[in-house]
């Protein structure tokens, strides 16, 4: 039975190239894998579209029903961002930079959860360990999701290991530029043009359940702010419609990139409890928190402490 490498839901650069990678690793030591992910290669976010052309990487196969079969999960641990039926597959390993979600296993697995700003980093470790030389265009890849993740270096999430991982791996990629790699994909990610609201929404969401109450939360990565000013209105009743489906909070970082912090739309049972926990204030449906730049470490944390997590 072939293991299942699969990234988390509304898949990230990050999490696409992870499958890619852990898949080639996986088979380089004797394992039958095969690279997946909770999308079709035709709904893949910009960014990573223009990733995998850039290094002529094949995209991961659909997998979106996990039932009966061996699963190896990178760049997420928690069920909600799984496959469906994730509970009745065979989790064999995890790979990750995140909190340890709720994940459990019958049998011990191989689990590679580290702090540092992306699972291609914890990928880099791994192969070196492993003795397995990375192909220049997986490498090629992986350096270009890490580069995403800690925003060009810029995020708080962002380590030396990070740093020292783009160091190594723009050498195998054959990459002299990462800035203008950074900026070519900053140009994809930040598109809007012929966009739907909920797409846009969705093109980097994630839910998360804190206690008991489900809370949504995405990003939109921009140059500048003034090029989502004529959508606001329409992106805020875009929310609207994904907080009435079952979710006490829904928050959407409109993250200017070149300012350092967020623009952080807010659609809450509870917006009182919202701007306390970032020491804010709603200027209408949003509020502007400087620094802000990463889920993870800023926006996520700040919200379980308010709910008491």
């Amino acid at each position: 039975m072939s293991i299942c490498v699969v990234g988390h839901s509304n898949p990230d650069t990050d999490s696409v190239t992870s499958a890619i990678a852990y898949a080639h690793l996986l088979k380089a030591q004797g394992q039958d894998a095969v690279a997946c992910m909770q999308s079709s290669a035709d709904k893949l976010n910009p960014e990573s579209a223009t990733v995998l052309a850039r290094f002529n990487l094949s995209a991961p196969e659909e997998l979106m029903d996990v039932a009966g079969k061996q699963v190896a999960l990178v760049d997420f641990s928690d069920i909600g961002q799984g496959p469906a039926n994730l509970k009745d597959a065979e989790v064999v390993a995890i790979v990750d930079h995140h909190k340890i979600g709720d994940v459990t296993t019958n049998n011990p697995i191989v689990f590679n959860a580290q702090p540092v700003g992306c699972t291609g980093t914890v990928l880099n470790e791994m192969y070196k360990l492993a003795g397995v030389a990375i192909p220049k265009d997986i490498a090629g890849g992986m350096l270009a999701a890490i580069l995403s993740d800690t925003v060009n270096f810029k995020s708080p999430t962002c380590t030396d290991a990070d740093k020292a991982a783009v160091a190594e791996l723009k050498v195998v990629a054959g990459v002299d530029d990462t800035e203008g790699l950074f900026m070519d994909m900053l140009k994809a990610k930040s598109s809007i043009a012929g966009v739907s609201m909920e797409d846009l929404v969705f093109r980097d969401y994630k839910d998360f359940d804190m206690n008991g109450k489900k809370v949504g939360c995405g990003q939109l990565e921009l140059a500048t702010l003034d090029q989502v000013a004529d959508i606001r209105e329409d992106l805020y009743k875009a929310l609207e419609t994904v907080k009435a489906d079952g979710r006490h909070t829904v928050l959407f970082m409109l993250t200017d990139v070149v300012k350092e912090g967020t623009d952080l739309m807010v659609v809450s049972d509870d917006t009182a409890l919202v701007e306390g926990a970032f020491a804010g204030k709603l200027d209408g449906n949003s509020m502007w928190v400087d620094g802000m730049m990463s889920r993870k470490k800023q926006t996520v944390p700040n919200m379980q402490k308010a709910f008491g997590c």
